[in-house]
């Protein structure tokens, strides 16, 4: 099923681009990069990417986000077609696009390993269902 339309870009945004928005990033390149490509950035930034995000990744996916990845702005990304936001609680950065979802979820930072898992765990489900959603 191949086709000559570029495939979607995929912004998944939070305010310090720093933990769920680069795990997003991390599995939307893993898990969907035949239909997709995915981005991450934010408001402000942090000079690392969360090390219990990068541990855990490199562990459950053998990814290495530190070595991929840096924490970025909104400014940085290219024009999306679909913002995906983390669940900010906060004023949820804009960016224009022809799609957004909020996925909702707390952010992991300062917590167990397990609250980390089980947000690794949502965003891959949430991944792969956004990845069928953009095959049709």
């Amino acid at each position: 099923m191949t086709n000559n339309r570029t495939k979607p870009k995929v912004a998944f945004v939070c305010v310090h681009n720093s933990c769920r928005s680069q795990i997003a990033e991390a599995l939307g390149k893993h898990l969907a990069s035949d239909v997709f490509e995915s981005f991450s950035g934010g408001t402000e930034t942090k000079p690392q990417i969360n090390p219990d995000a990068v541990r855990l990744m490199k562990q459950v996916y053998g990814i290495d986000m530190e070595r991929t990845q840096r924490s970025k702005l909104l400014s940085e990304l290219p024009p999306v077609d679909v913002v995906i936001t983390m669940g900010c609680n906060v004023a949820c950065p804009n960016l224009p696009c022809r799609h957004r979802e909020d996925w909702g979820l707390e952010d992991p930072t300062g917590k167990s390993d397990a609250a980390f898992l089980e947000t690794m765990q949502r965003i891959h489900e949430n991944i792969l269902a956004l990845k069928r959603k953009l095959q049709n």
